[in-house]
């Protein structure tokens, strides 16, 4: 039973907690955005950093929330940090670009982005909780457990909203199909006794 749990429990893990290090190409006179979706009250924690080229290339960045907030904003940089709480639940966009006095062609960005779990500074929790060792691996497992379970109550959420939206579209279409019917029946009803008085009228029948 164990070892069947065991995969299932490495594959939430892996799939709630994220941990995504990336190398971007930006090609001169372009942008590039990565986006990712977070829901509220998520931890995420940003590293971006030139790899090599002429020391005189750099970049500007920008990130913002679903709703258009700016998070992050440098511009003329080689290397940018940030760390953020998400307030809103959505797609979180960050994008790069070659600041426009650069002509040295493509530039190629390291980019470390970290959400959840993952984002966690876990030195930081070992010496202040006193902790190391196993004891450690079982408050990060703890912290897994604690982040997978906020997740599935997100999607069980959106699951609801969902359902709630179909249920709301399914009604508002089936009334709309009986007023259609209604109106067509109405307007089938008007035509006859049009054409019903025109034909008395020019006592055709």
């Amino acid at each position: 039973m164990m070892s069947m749990l065991l995969p299932l429990f490495f594959f939430f893990f892996f799939f709630f907690s994220t941990s995504r290090a990336i190398w971007l190409t930006i090609p001169t006179g372009g942008t590039k955005c990565v986006s990712e979706e977070i829901h509220s009250n998520v931890v995420v924690l940003v590293h971006y950093a030139i790899v090599g080229g002429t020391p005189n290339i750099t970049i500007s960045s920008k990130v913002s929330s679903p709703y258009g907030n700016e998070l992050h904003h440098v511009e003329s940089t080689r290397l940018g940090n940030l760390a953020f709480t998400a307030r809103e639940s959505g797609l979180y966009l960050a994008c790069f670009w070659v600041d426009g006095n650069d002509r040295g062609g493509d530039v190629i960005l390291d980019l470390d982005w970290k959400s959840g779990i993952e984002a966690r500074d876990w030195d930081s929790i070992a010496k202040r909780d006193k902790i190391q060792g196993v004891e450690l691996e079982l408050k990060k497992l703890e912290g897994s457990v604690e982040s997978i379970h906020e997740n599935l109550m997100h999607l069980r959420g959106r699951e609801a909203e969902l359902r709630n939206l179909s249920e709301s579209t399914n009604s508002r279409v089936v009334w709309f199909s009986l007023l259609s019917l209604g109106v067509c029946i109405t307007v089938s009803v008007l035509q006859l006794l049009h054409l019903k008085r025109y034909f008395h009228k020019k006592k055709l029948i």
